[in-house]
């Protein structure tokens, strides 16, 4: 009975734990989400007349995010945008009693890419410093505003895909020629082939290069005029616009459309490519793009580690030692991976592999500098203990009756691991990948040393041969949150935008461990029937 009592006390204070390990988690997504969806949901602009303590009445146009009374003064902080032309674009205002307010209903935001958002109101829109007419002139804006899109979109495509092509192309012919130059077998024949060559890459590239300059200038030819709340009209190109919208006359329904399109637009959008400054594309594709190279490089090394350490190896010294090696570079801080992979992976073999293959690329460096493979085998080293530990325990499960039944039938032991281990112990595996990915997609510290940077012009995928770029340098959504919480020039600001991304990266990793939790569910429920 004082057993069974407690064992019921154990029973209740593990449900305790996991209750408030659950409530815990559950909160901190209830946090990331309630703040990171300010950045999206179209808030109301005000427009005040404050009467300071002291001086004249001041005119403020701007999202209310705070009020306050303190005696008998009114502490108001405004977003008021318009950083470029009246910075700060945040402001604490006070007023001898209550400010006076209202909500025009024609008051326009509009999302730039650069320098935040500007409110006031649209007075004209203009192509080439001439007035366009139309009976809606709301519809003529997103019109216009939809044609100059495609043609940023058109050009960021020749500039990014055909031009980047012809410019591999051009090199390819060039790095011929040169190693023709060093092999003694470049004579007339081969100038006059490589002359026409470069000539009919060069005539095509000018041709993208025309095509490009006259997009960029369409683009550029249509403007809008916007009054700001001291009546002073500013002039500003649609290129600069990515949406426009009425806060003050939406709808529900609008306001959730926009909400929705808001969310798409800071997921699919990128600061390179035309975006706004809070594209987040390039970190989500750079971070699942580590994770999974990262997973293709530990796991075989894991898992062979694991089968040598408990198939293998003998119970002695060495093995011991191997164990407890295994178990303390675990708990080795991040940082000193970052260092270990920018000293060994960075610039020895990085720049060994630059004097044997790229010699004709130096002083510049193409393997020799950080980069999206050094990132990976910086965070494979830093997961491999938990692999390993992983693994090894699951081998440690499978009943020995099952290795000895095999080899009686006459397998071999390569056979028996090939066919009855290793089937075994996928579950195992796949449990060392979930606890790998949870911490690699995480880390930012040693990806600061070894590859992931602020702002990338390409993705480490295009279309130019070899598609993959492993030498290229990537962004990752932690560095972005800390770029975002720590170096941003206007954190007020981004503030909501931290906590969305935040949100975004616990989301991806929930994710890829869900995929590998059913993948090691069904496997589990596969082979279960072989332990029995």
């Amino acid at each position: 009975m004082k057993a069974m009592q407690q064992n019921d006390r154990w029973r209740w204070l593990t449900a305790g734990a996991v209750a408030v390990c659950l409530l815990a988690f559950t909160l901190l997504i209830g946090l990331l989400g309630w703040q990171g969806v300010r950045a999206f949901w179209p808030q109301p602009v005000d427009q005040y007349q404050f009467q300071p303590p002291e001086g004249s009445a001041v005119m403020v146009l701007g999202e209310t995010l705070q009020k306050q009374q303190q005696g008998a003064q009114w502490r108001y902080v405004v977003k008021t945008g318009n950083r470029d032309f009246a910075a700060p674009d945040f402001r604490v205002l006070y007023s001898q009693g209550a400010a006076k307010t209202r909500r025009p209903a024609d008051v326009i935001v509009l999302q730039r890419r650069n320098g935040g958002n500007a409110y006031g109101w649209l007075v004209e829109l203009r192509q080439d410093n001439e007035v366009m007419t139309a009976r809606s002139r709301d519809a003529l804006l997103h019109q216009r505003l939809q044609q100059v899109h495609e043609q940023l979109r058109q050009a960021s495509q020749i500039r990014r895909i055909d031009m980047a092509r012809l410019n591999a192309q051009l090199e390819s012919l060039q790095q011929q020629v040169d190693e023709q130059q060093r092999n003694g077998t470049f004579n007339l024949e081969v100038q006059s082939e490589f002359d026409a060559n470069r000539t009919a890459l060069q005539r095509r590239f000018n041709a993208l290069a025309q095509q490009l300059t006259h997009l960029q200038q369409e683009s550029q030819r249509d403007t809008l005029v916007l009054r700001d709340v001291q009546g002073v009209d500013h002039t500003l190109p649609l290129a600069q616009v990515v949406d426009a919208w009425y806060p003050n006359a939406m709808t529900l329904t609008n306001k959730m459309l926009h909400f929705f399109s808001q969310i798409w637009q800071f997921v699919s959008d990128s600061p390179t490519s035309g975006g706004g400054e809070s594209g987040a594309f390039p970190a989500i594709f750079g971070t699942v793009l580590m994770v999974l190279l990262m997973s293709i490089i530990v796991m075989p090394l894991g898992v062979i580690a694991a089968l040598w350490l408990h198939e293998y190896a003998g119970r002695n010294a060495l093995t011991r030692l191997v164990r407890i090696a295994v178990v303390n570079l675990a708990g080795v801080p991040s940082i000193v991976y970052g260092v270990f992979g920018l000293g060994f992976f960075v610039w020895l073999i990085g720049g060994t592999i630059d004097q044997l293959f790229f010699a004709s690329a130096l002083p510049n460096p193409t393997f020799g500098t950080p980069g999206l493979l050094w990132a990976a085998l910086t965070l494979a080293l830093l997961t491999l203990p938990v692999v390993i530990v992983a693994t090894e325990e699951g081998l440690s499960r499978i009943p020995d009756n099952l290795r000895q039944g095999s080899l009686a039938l006459g397998a071999t032991q390569a056979e028996t691991l090939w066919r009855v281990v290793l089937p075994l112990a996928v579950p195992a595996m796949l449990t060392g990948l979930i606890l790998a990915v949870a911490r690699a997609a995480g880390e930012t510290a040693p990806l600061m040393l070894v590859g992931v940077v602020k702002m990338v012009p390409e993705l480490p995928v295009d279309a130019v041969f070899p598609y993959l770029h492993l030498d290229r340098k990537f962004m990752h959504l932690g560095f972005q949150i800390y770029d975002l919480a720590f170096q941003s020039p206007n954190i007020d600001a981004d503030r909501p935008l931290v906590y969305a991304t935040a949100l975004l990266l616990v989301v991806i990793i929930l994710s890829l461990n869900l995929l590998a939790m059913a993948l090691r569910h069904r496997l589990r429920e596969r082979y279960r029937l072989m332990t029995h």
